[in-house]
């Protein structure tokens, strides 16, 4: 019996397996929300805050796709982080790191009373629909990041924010 093992020829195990793994990844590619890659920042601005420090003020602009309402539903409570790294640029090293903050939000939705939850940190509010809890994380406002120590006068610094769907927080 001859062996080929020319490149152009797969055995039959082969190309089975590839239709496999080719029909599996289409089949999950739909499963990943499209939150994690669709939200945008429309807006952003680092001003001092009133009592000291800076704040962070800014617009994000995403949509929960169905099946992230149907998760919503189904009593899935679903993550969010906004994150916000101040960085001082160095010409002889990486930036340094000033700030590293996040702000988690979580959503969930209640049958009994119909109503969903919004958690921002450790403040709980319940609000009558899933846009209005939507609309709440839509407008970041006066979020303190830095302490007024931490930003140098006269040296410039870079501000990175991030917001998205945390889904090492989802079940498996």
């Amino acid at each position: 019996m001859m062996a080929s093992t020319s490149p152009g020829y797969a055995s039959s195990a082969e190309r089975l397996l590839r239709r496999l793994i080719l029909a599996l990844l289409l089949a999950l590619g739909p499963i990943v929300p499209a939150v994690a890659n669709d939200s945008r920042i429309v807006s952003a601005e680092i001003v001092p805050g009133e009592a000291g420090g800076y704040v962070i003020n800014a617009d994000v602009a995403f949509e929960l796709n169905d099946r992230l309402q149907d998760a919503l539903l189904h009593g899935v409570t679903l993550y969010f982080v906004a994150e916000a790294i101040v960085e001082r640029p160095r010409w002889y090293w990486l930036n340094e790191v000033v700030v590293d903050r996040r702000l988690e939000y979580g959503v969930s939705y209640h049958a009994i009373t119909r109503s969903y939850r919004l958690s921002v940190g450790s403040f709980h509010q319940s609000v009558d629909s899933l846009d209005a809890a939507v609309r709440t994380m839509q407008r970041i406002r006066n979020w303190q990041v830095a302490e007024a120590g931490d930003i140098r006068p006269g040296i410039s610094h870079e501000v990175a924010l991030r917001f998205r769907l945390d889904m090492s927080q989802l079940p498996k």
